[in-house]
Formats: C-alpha cells, sequence, structure tokens
C-alpha cells in the first residue's frame, strides 16, 4: 500500500463532505468513501458519520474489514497516531 499524506484526526473531522469529499478512518488508515453509496447520504447506515476514525465501532458491525477492499473506498493515506 502506497500512503500519499498523513492526516491528524482535527484534519480528518474536516473532511466531513461538506466542502470536499467525505474520508474515514480505519486501523490507522485514512479512507475516501465519497464514492460509496452507503455514504451518500452523508451518514452510514444512519450512525456513523464521515470524517471519523471508526476503528473502535467496527466490532458492532455486521461486516467486517474487508469492507475496506471495495473498489469505491480509495485510500487516501494515515491517520497519524495519537498520544494516549
Amino acid at each position: 500500500m502506497s500512503t500519499e499524506i498523513t492526516l491528524s484526526l482535527a484534519e480528518l473531522n474536516k473532511c466531513d463532505g461538506e466542502n470536499g469529499p467525505m474520508y474515514i478512518a480505519y486501523d490507522g488508515i485514512v479512507y475516501e468513501v465519497s464514492a460509496s453509496r452507503r455514504w451518500r447520504s452523508g451518514i452510514h447506515e444512519g450512525q456513523h458519520f464521515p470524517g471519523q476514525d471508526l476503528t473502535a465501532e467496527m466490532s458492532e458491525a455486521p461486516h467486517g474489514a474487508e469492507v475496506f477492499q471495495r473498489p469505491h473506498l480509495r485510500v487516501i493515506g494515515k491517520l497519524e497516531k495519537q498520544d494516549k
């Protein structure tokens, strides 16, 4: 995987589709979801908003990480590691 950019969580939060593309993060990778029909309304399944790190929420999803292999999701880069 070739990552092009690294976004901070604050930068990711701005990528909510309001004035540009919709990005989400999962497991440290940032994806553009703008082309996904499941995100077209700006909210995924009435629960998840773009501009968020959805890693912690995946355990409650009816699918696994294989969804990130779908062709309409595009890897944008990495999510900057957060200090704990």
